[in-house]
């Protein structure tokens, strides 16, 4: 499942977890994700990867937007959408 996530400069995506391996890539501007208390800017054309079950945050540091991929399906999104 793939999904594209845009970002205001200075909007925040809360600290979560979930069972779903994800693979972000910047399609645009910079993003300062907190995964498991460690600190990482991620930059457009960079692509970061986040294990199942890991605490995880993100922080746009510019208007941007982000590529979002897991496995397996994300059901809880999809309801999000119905």
């Amino acid at each position: 499942m793939m999904m594209e996530v845009r970002f205001e400069a200075g909007a925040e995506g809360y600290e979560h977890s979930h069972p779903h391996e994800q693979l972000t890539y910047c399609l645009k501007g910079s993003f300062e994700f907190r995964i498991d208390g460690k600190k990482i800017v991620l930059r457009q054309g960079e692509t970061l990867y986040i294990p199942s079950g890991t605490l995880h945050g993100v922080t746009a540091l510019e208007e941007g937007a982000l590529l979002d991929s897991f496995t397996p399906l994300r059901e809880d999104l999809l309801r999000r959408r119905e």
